[in-house]
Order: structure tokens, then sequence, then C-alpha cells
């Protein structure tokens, strides 16, 4: 490792982008080898108690990966609760009889960060200062008008704190895309630059586009491939999928299958898989299976939300398809 590498985290939207998903941030980190693993956005007690999981669903694939290569990761903001600022203050304007124009320039400087998520990401493109620049237009525009504190969360004050423990540090740093707009004026040369595409990664955007399956797709196309993976998101996938079409039976026997393999990881795909077989099983009529199932996601350390309420209305009465 001969500089740090400052890569930014796109939350939920890495599932947009083919050329900057989970595994091309994987890719990245085996090249850069590194010998620790920085998270500027978390701190050590949200890293701890699992409270990324809903916020930043990327560190479902980066934790596995540094498990599993002894590499340790280091929460470095100290003061991430103040994050929560943000949302009270919304909170507070919302509640105020003047803060709707207030609440409308808020949205606005959302749906522009929004429309720029959405453009095509690439680690150059990440990289890149036009890109920076725009984000920097949006970020400031926002902090200008409301105010560095509260209606940030304090954003530019810990980041300052973060580049201050950053310093002299020659690691990979994984950082919320503002976080990491900020902490790329004190480091510009760790920026990510072009990178040739992997197996992984192209694997990854087909699992990532069937998580998003769309009326307009090539569903047999996509199907073809996800058995090609053949790991149990990919089957889990297919059978949402064949569920999708109506066959709920096919679904049924492909989710029988991934029931008998290890289906642990991400950490995100217990939940859905028991949730999704107890709902195939009641349409089968194995209404004990299907119990079991869904008590088995509420058994879960953790579950996402939606799988926990798929699964708490299959114990009021037995799934039937519309």
């Amino acid at each position: 490792m001969v500089r740090m590498l400052l890569l930014p985290s796109l939350g939920p939207f890495h599932i947009l982008h083919p050329r900057y998903n989970a595994a091309t941030v994987l890719a990245l980190l085996e090249e850069a080898r590194p010998k620790v693993l920085y998270l500027a956005s978390h701190s050590p007690e949200g890293l701890k108690d699992g409270l990324w999981r809903e916020e930043d669903p990327l560190l479902f694939h980066l934790l596995p990966w540094a498990e599993a290569r002894g590499i340790p990761v280091v929460a470095l903001d100290e003061e991430a609760h103040l994050k929560e600022e943000a949302e009270a203050f919304r909170q507070a304007l919302a509640q105020h009889p003047l803060g709707k124009p207030h609440l409308e320039r808020m949205q606005a400087f959302d749906q522009e960060l929004l429309q720029l998520l959405k453009t095509p990401l690439t680690p150059e493109v990440l990289g890149s200062q036009a890109f920076l620049d725009h984000l920097g237009q949006i970020y400031e525009g926002y902090a200008q008008t409301f105010g560095e504190g509260p209606a940030t969360g304090f954003r530019a004050r810990r980041m300052e704190r973060v580049a201050e423990a950053l310093r002299g540090r020659e690691e990979v740093v994984v950082a919320e895309l503002l976080d990491y707009l900020l902490l790329a004026k004190s480091f510009p040369e760790a920026l990510p630059k072009a990178h040739e595409p992997t197996e992984k990664e192209r694997q990854r955007a087909l699992l990532d586009r069937a998580w998003q399956l769309r009326e307009e797709d090539d569903w047999a196309g996509l199907l073809e491939e996800l058995f090609q993976i053949g790991d149990p998101e990919a089957l889990y996938l297919a059978a949402q999928i064949y569920l999708a079409a109506g066959e709920w039976q096919e679904a049924l026997s492909l989710m029988e299958e991934v029931f008998r393999m290890d289906f642990q990881h991400p950490g995100y795909l217990p939940g859905y898989v028991l949730a999704r077989f107890g709902q195939l099983l009641d349409l089968a009529g194995e209404r004990e299976r299907a119990l079991r199932a869904y008590r088995g996601v509420l058994a879960l350390s953790w579950a996402p939300e939606e799988a926990r309420t798929l699964a708490l209305a299959g114990l009021r009465s037995p799934f039937r398809l519309p």
C-alpha cells in the first residue's frame, strides 16, 4: 500500500450502478490490500450494535470481506449521534407554521442530490473534479441556506475530526457520499481512479438488477444468468421472478433448494428467504411449515423491516396471491 484510498459509500444506491456496486468496492479493496479498513461515517458503538444495517447496506459485503482476511475495521466518527440532529431539524421545521417554504427548499436540494446519484457512476467519475464540484454545489447550497450545524448533522465538524484522525495513515477509508466530499478536500490524492471491471462485479450487477425486477426486463435472460451464478442469493432472486410470473410452484421448488444451502450471506438474505419461503409454503397448503418459517424470521438477531412485516402478516393469516 503506497497511498491512502478514499472510497464513497452510496448507501442503498450501489444497486443502481453496475460499475460501482458492492463488488467494485471489494475489488478496489483487494487491489489496495489494506492492513486496516477505516469507516469515516460510523461510530464504534454504531458499528458494534449494527446500527448501520438500515442505512449503509454496503457493509453487508465489506465486513465479511475484512473478517475473512483478518483485517481490522475501525469506525472513526466519534460524534455520529449528531447525524440525528438533521432529522430533528426537519421535524422542527415541519411543526412550525412558517416551515413549509424551508422544507420545500430542502427537498429541492434532496432531489438534485438524488438525480446526481442516478447518473451512471464509476470509480473514475466519483474521483473526478467535475463530480466533486457538482456534489459540492449541492452541499454548499444546502449548508449556506440552512447553516452548518443541526441542519447538516454537524457534518463539517465531524469530518474535520475524522480527517485529523486519518492524517499520516495510508490505508483505505470508506465514507458516506457527503462525508466523502468533505474528506476529499483534505486528501485529494486519495480519490478513486479508473478500474477494470471483474467477473464478480458483473455478477453483482446482475443480482442488483434482479432485486429491481421490472416488467420490461428480459425475465428469461435474467433467470438463465441467475442459474449460472447459482448461489443462494441468485436462486432466491430466481424464485422471486417465478413468483412474479405467477409460477409459485417453480418458486417453491427453488426455495426448497435455497433452504438446504448456507444462505447466511449477505446478512440481509436470511430474513428475506425465510419470509418468502413461508409465503410459498402457505400457497402449497403447508401451514405448519410456513409458521415455522415466519417464526424463523422473528428469531433472527436482525432481519430487514420488510421481511419482519411479511412474517408478522403471515403469522396472522395464510399468505394468498392477490
